[in-house]
């Protein structure tokens, strides 16, 4: 497998990376970046406390978008030409008359096009960590940063230069060496950006890390790669024009889902939103036996009316899926009897209405012999249900058959200073490579039935 499909990869990089449109459509992301600086100073929020804040919200939020765009365009360039145009062209006879299976082809095509849409991605997200460093210039009087403008169309320069150089004495590809030379160029100008500030001082390159974003970054590199594995299937069957049109589609049904579709998976309404979440036994916050109790306050009044005895249920997503307690029973003892509370089937219901406007009670776990299993007390932010959350599987399945960009789509955690746990960016990548897996299946079962003689 190794021999065989390592030589494809390998050529299938250099032949995307030998085309034109791939540097062109970097160069291009670069330079849109220097524009997000000029034009997006709309003033979206004063806050400090996030890795942006004010006018760089919606630079990053346009810079995100921009390379999104960029990348699902590059899927569709890249892939045509190493795959399509090989079988319109026969040129792929050459591999398949050999003992080469089709799906190792079709594995070796995907990797190559995967690693030439990752040097260009590399450079484009950090033409967006050198903006996000310069910032939103809202005014006439902000001063440019010296350091990014430097370093950044230093490397520019340099790639280019020697590209060119080795173009006209040595006959290289211009398009390929000039790539090649950008990925590492653009890292090391970041990191030299990091090591000076924008009066020209060392300082600790911490101070303008950005590990959030980077991480944002790296969920959006696994969504264009998702998308590159779509191009990888459509090429197998269309051709050029055909295939972008598949990538652009993908990507705006990926976006348009969650409106259509994905708001029928799971079905549950909203009660409120917890503000603050106390234990009545200030020694411990265990939730997790019979007759333990919590303080509820919500942020408003609920949207429906709660009274003792109702059950209670919490989750961190505002659809109620997943649940963070299991089940939940209506109560019917007196609530100040603590031998009732074990008499009744496990669950966690809503033992005392503390205000009017039902804005704070409390909950209390009740059952006989053991509580029902919860995997955290609730806390602030969480948000409230009086019934279980049901499952369409019909939806979902639907919701499942197209890749769901937005989970890749990390803006909303940077801009809300939530960060992004190690967790979720592991399950990201367990779905993304789910859905690669998939398409090449696809991509592969199409090209089995192609005749390319």
């Amino acid at each position: 497998m190794v021999t065989t499909t390592l030589p494809i990869a390998r050529n299938a990089f250099v032949e995307s990376i030998r085309q034109p449109i791939v540097l062109l459509l970097v160069l291009a992301s670069g330079l849109l970046q220097v524009f997000n600086t000029w034009n997006t100073g709309f003033s979206m929020g004063l806050s400090d406390s996030g890795e942006v804040s004010g006018d760089n919200k919606l630079l990053l939020d346009v810079g995100l978008a921009t390379i999104f765009v960029i990348g699902a365009l590059l899927a569709g360039f890249v892939a045509t030409a190493v795959m399509s145009r090989e079988i319109e062209n026969k040129t792929v006879l050459t591999v398949v008359s050999k003992p080469v299976s089709r799906s190792w082809l079709v594995l070796g095509k995907f990797l190559g096009v995967s690693g030439a849409i990752i040097a260009a991605t590399v450079v484009m997200l950090v033409f967006l960590l050198m903006a996000i460093r310069h910032e939103v210039m809202s005014t006439a009087a902000d001063d440019v940063d010296g350091p990014v403008l430097a370093f950044s169309l230093g490397a520019v320069f340099i790639a280019l230069s020697l590209a060119a150089w080795t173009n006209f004495f040595y006959g290289w590809n211009f398009p390929q060496t000039a790539l090649l030379l950008l990925v590492p160029l653009s890292v090391v100008a970041y990191i030299a950006v990091l090591l000076i500030d924008k009066h020209w001082k060392l300082q600790a390159p911490t101070n303008d890390l950005k590990p959030q974003i980077m991480l944002a970054c790296l969920c959006l590199g696994l969504a264009v790669l998702v998308l590159t594995a779509v191009a990888t299937a459509a090429s197998t069957r269309l051709g050029q024009v055909a295939t972008i049109l598949i990538c652009v589609g993908v990507f705006v049904a990926s976006l348009l889902s969650n409106f259509f579709v994905g708001r029928h998976v799971f079905n549950n309404d909203i009660i409120g939103t917890i503000r603050e979440a106390t234990a009545e036994d200030r020694t411990t916050d265990r939730f997790d036996e019979p007759g333990r109790t919590y303080n509820i306050v919500l942020e408003q009044a609920p949207r429906e009316r709660i009274r003792a005895g109702d059950p209670f249920y919490y989750s961190r997503s505002p659809n109620g899926f997943p649940m963070e307690n299991d089940a939940s029973a209506r109560f019917v003892g007196p609530t100040e009897d603590p031998i009732s509370i074990r008499r009744d089937e496990p669950g966690i219901v809503v033992t005392q209405v503390l205000t009017p406007s039902a804005d704070e009670f409390t909950v209390r776990q009740i059952g006989r012999d053991q509580a029902v299993a919860i995997t955290r007390p609730p806390q602030r932010g969480d948000y409230v249900f009086l019934t279980r959350t049901s499952i369409n599987y019909v939806a979902m399945a639907a919701w499942g058959v197209v890749p769901n960009l937005h989970f890749f789509w990390m803006l909303d955690a940077i801009t809300q200073n939530r960060p992004i746990p190690p967790g979720y960016v592991g399950m990201l990548t367990l779905y993304a490579l789910c859905h690669i897996a998939a398409f090449l299946a696809l991509a592969v079962m199409l090209f089995e039935e192609r005749d390319v003689g």
